[in-house]
């Protein structure tokens, strides 16, 4: 009984590590949680306090809380039964596929990631590259919204860089949650775009159950009021023009809104506009295939960035041109729905989808380049001086402010951006100077991105509302 027994020396750091790991994990690791928890409270708190649209306690719940509540939905659960008798497969088969959508679709925010690096990242990468412009066309009645409203910035899509200047742009009135595309569902930049509140959806899914999942989570967001950005488009233009709307998430917000309860739902028309798109060389040809592959757009993007660091390595980067973001009237969708009690669900989105997409497109800034493309335009084949292009593009501002075109420019300094937009597009290649300085011509190569720009602005000009000037 009072015999010795020997334990060897790496028993005994074991035990001891043990001892350690166990000591963490009841009172050090809570504590500090405690701690971290309630300085990012504070944080938030203060957050809020700065933002139109406060940051809602449904975007900050666990992710894994949201996983179980979106997989364990009735209208999800009903689905998954209608799913595995259709399929002829075991409930608890179809369970797990939903569940596996759930935990692809539902995002992880990080307020630190979005607020510390995201939007000091956005801000940087879009000042970097553009000379940006911000205008508002109602402005009284953007900071006249009811913070419990539910904001839903409605935009066109030009450029990937679509994500990144409004998330700057917007960032004193809320923290957007947009629908990705699986372009971004790869590593590390899933995880990263997860963080910042994105979510990530399949557009061209036709599975019942997934399409059932994914608008249980877009309804569950919007009934919390978590603000959401998205592009009706459904995709990059590749031509340039504005497209009608694709009616997906429309629809479920739509389908899963109640004008009796609950809060009011706000669409804010967004109108973005370029000088340069950066992918416009890579949509032109994908525009001309009957179907682009996701490698394709990999390539394309993977040369835009190349391309980009040997003219930063070099010192013979310039920016380019202006970019320029436009909030028009917001509507909401309480008042849309009255006395529509007798119209069917498909024509109340159709109809609604209509609309917004049309203020959109009023709300699309006029920029120098697609101004001179206009022109150009018109004029293909014929050579024309760099004063007599400047003067036809003038008198073409001159004509779209008439006519009621945003612009976030006084007249005097977009006379200067328009040589500047000049400038821009020889240095492109796109027009070519014969002789040192003698007149211009466009590159028989590059007529279709003159057409690629004159289509961003070839639907202004027919509203009668007076133009907004920086």
């Amino acid at each position: 009984m009072f015999e010795t027994v020997e334990i060897p020396v790496w028993a005994i750091w074991v035990a001891g590590a043990l001892a350690v790991v166990a000591l963490l994990d009841r009172i050090l690791i809570p504590s500090v949680r405690w701690y971290l928890k309630r300085r990012l409270d504070r944080a938030i708190e203060q957050l809020n306090k700065r933002l139109q649209t406060r940051i809602q306690p449904f975007k900050l719940t666990r992710r894994q809380v949201m996983v179980d509540r979106l997989a364990h939905d009735p209208k999800v659960l009903q689905a998954i039964v209608d799913f595995a008798e259709a399929e002829g497969i075991p409930f608890k088969v179809a369970e797990a596929r939903a569940e596996r959508y759930a935990r692809e679709i539902v995002p992880s925010f990080s307020a630190f990631t979005y607020f510390s690096f995201g939007i000091k990242a956005s801000r940087w990468l879009s000042e970097a590259l553009f000379k940006v412009r911000l205008g508002h066309e109602d402005e009284a009645a953007l900071q006249a919204l009811d913070p419990n409203d539910t904001v839903v910035f409605v935009m066109n899509h030009k450029s990937n860089m679509d994500y990144i200047l409004v998330t700057y742009l917007a960032a004193s009135r809320s923290a957007l949650s947009y629908a990705v595309g699986e372009w971004a569902s790869v590593w590390p930049l899933k995880q990263l775009i997860r963080s910042t509140g994105a979510y990530f959806i399949r557009r061209k899914s036709r599975n019942g159950l997934y399409r059932t999942v994914l608008a249980r989570y877009v309804q569950m967001a919007t009934e919390a009021g978590v603000a959401q950005a998205i592009f009706p488009e459904g995709g990059l233009s590749r031509d340039g023009a504005i497209h009608p709307p694709k009616l997906g998430i429309l629809n479920y917000i739509v389908s899963g809104f109640s004008p009796s309860e609950g809060r009011d739902v706000v669409f804010i028309p967004v109108g973005l506009n370029y000088d340069r798109v950066l992918e416009d060389r890579v949509l032109l040809s994908m525009g001309r295939k009957e179907r682009a592959t996701f490698w394709a757009k990999v390539r394309g993007g993977i040369r835009v960035v190349f391309n980009h660091l040997l003219l930063r390595l070099t010192g013979r980067f310039r920016r380019f041109g202006y970019a320029s973001v436009s909030f028009g009237t917001p509507i909401s969708l309480r008042e849309f729905l009255k006395g529509q009690d007798d119209v069917s669900h498909e024509t109340l989105t159709r109809n609604l989808g209509r609309i917004l997409m049309h203020n959109v497109s009023k709300a699309v800034p006029v920029m120098p380049v697609p101004v001179i493309a206009t022109v150009l335009e018109r004029q293909i084949d014929a050579k024309i001086s760099r004063e007599e292009l400047h003067r036809e593009s003038m008198s073409k501002l001159d004509w779209l402010i008439r006519k009621g075109a945003s612009l976030q420019f006084t007249r005097e300094e977009m006379d200067a951006a328009i040589r500047d937009g000049i400038r821009l597009l020889t240095y492109r290649g796109i027009l070519e100077v014969e002789g040192d300085d003698g007149p211009l011509h466009v590159d028989p190569d590059q007529r279709d991105l003159v057409t690629f720009y004159a289509n961003s602005i070839a639907h202004l000009g027919k509203s009668g509302k007076a133009a907004k000037r920086g």
